[in-house]
């Protein structure tokens, strides 16, 4: 169940003393087999939802039940539909207060038992920040909420890894991406689709001009199609063999990108698989230095091998006078 579709039962339930499954499908625009899905969601989820048959039954809430949505105010109900966020993320977004105060009051409205379970909230903790992250820089995601939601074009600075030098763009935003720990401004630049890391953007301003994206697309379609050109279109897959002291190392550092074959393990190593974006990107690899063997392909080795005599000849003992 999506989260806007969940706060529009909720609200519909809350609003009426019983409202028919024909209705509730009418009202949220999905058929009668999705509401009753999302009827028995809530149902297993604990909320006190119940159901009669008959003329004048319905689905309704019980009374006295307090869970009254029409408590919150629209920008608590916009912030708490924000879902897979952290608190880090939230505050960054300037969200967590709203978010935080929305929770609380549909906590506080649930009567109490005694031998209730503990919330999930009380323990369970998100942290969806990666290990050792840097402190963030650049753009922070809050600042761009009002330009994104008035719909106008930016006009970035951008400092691109893989150029000499900052780039100036105008860019049609779409919208914020949070993504591993991360925040991208995914922007259509010359109606070519774009993911744009924040703490990369030095500078932005708002160009007075609405934004001109491309018809039928969304924040959530391109950025699946970013994603998607990242893992398949344009990744470049190294085979290895990392020694066993190693491999828990490497797992952490590589993350998903590391594709551990199990059935060529040994005793002293692992066979793995892991995924690059571009060729410069395997000089990660040099901090393991003989704990990892590269197999191919041979464009990495090749490349693997000039870095090495770079760098060995960058250190060379300068020769005596």
């Amino acid at each position: 169940m999506t989260p806007d579709r969940f706060f529009s039962l909720m609200l519909l339930l809350a609003s009426r003393n019983a409202v028919t499954t024909q209705e509730l499908a009418s009202a949220l625009g999905v058929s009668l087999r999705t509401v009753t899905r999302d009827l028995n969601w809530l149902r297993d989820a604990g909320l006190p939802v119940t159901a009669q048959r008959g003329r004048l039954g319905g689905v309704a809430m019980l009374p006295g039940s307090g869970l009254d949505l029409t408590r919150l105010t629209p920008g608590e109900r916009d912030h708490l539909s924000l879902t897979g966020l952290d608190e880090k993320q939230r505050a960054e977004l300037n969200a967590s207060v709203e978010s935080r105060r929305a929770l609380s009051k549909i906590a506080a409205t649930r009567p109490r038992r005694v031998h209730e379970l503990l919330p999930l909230t009380d323990v369970v903790h998100v942290d969806s920040r990666p290990w050792r992250q840097a402190r963030a820089s650049g753009t922070a995601p809050a600042s761009l909420i009002g330009p994104l939601r008035r719909g106008r074009r930016l006009r970035i600075e951008y400092d691109s890894s893989r150029a000499s030098g900052p780039r100036d763009l105008v860019v049609d935003p779409y919208g914020l991406f949070a993504k591993a720990g991360n925040w991208y401004l995914v922007a259509d630049c010359a109606r070519v689709p774009r993911m744009y890391r924040l703490e990369r953007i030095t500078t932005w301003k708002e160009v007075d001009q609405p934004r001109r994206i491309r018809e039928s697309q969304t924040l959530a379609t391109v950025a699946a199609t970013l994603i998607d050109q990242w893992e398949h279109n344009h990744a470049i897959e190294v085979s290895a063999t990392i020694d066993q002291t190693q491999i828990e190392r490497a797992q952490r550092i590589f993350g998903q990108r590391l594709v551990r074959d199990d059935h060529e393990d040994s005793a002293t190593g692992h066979k793995v698989m892991i995924r690059f974006l571009h060729l410069e990107d395997v000089r990660e690899l040099l901090p393991f230095g003989s704990a990892i063997t590269v197999h191919g392909p041979s464009e990495a080795r090749a490349h693997l091998s000039d870095l090495v005599t770079n760098l060995a000849h960058h250190y060379a003992p300068s020769p005596t006078s």
